[in-house]
């Protein structure tokens, strides 16, 4: 799953290179560039909430993991 998820979020950063992703029990934190955020999570949370919806499709029922981006 997290490959998947560093696949999709190197797509839509600046710097991709700077794209770190996490496992902490069913949650996976995202940590990347300051000025990347937005692009991440998009107007409303449209974007992060799609990329969520991915991963839950990718994912087993029931496993799908919850996204936190790190500060």
């Amino acid at each position: 799953m997290e490959e998947l998820l560093t696949f999709i979020l190197q797509a839509l950063v600046s710097a991709p290179e700077r794209v770190e992703v996490t496992r902490e029990g069913d949650t996976l934190k995202l940590s990347l560039d300051e000025a990347d955020r937005g692009a991440v999570i998009g107007r409303q949370g449209r974007t992060i909430r799609a990329i969520s919806t991915v991963l839950g499709v990718a994912a087993a029922p029931k496993m799908a993991p919850d996204l936190k981006v790190l500060d």
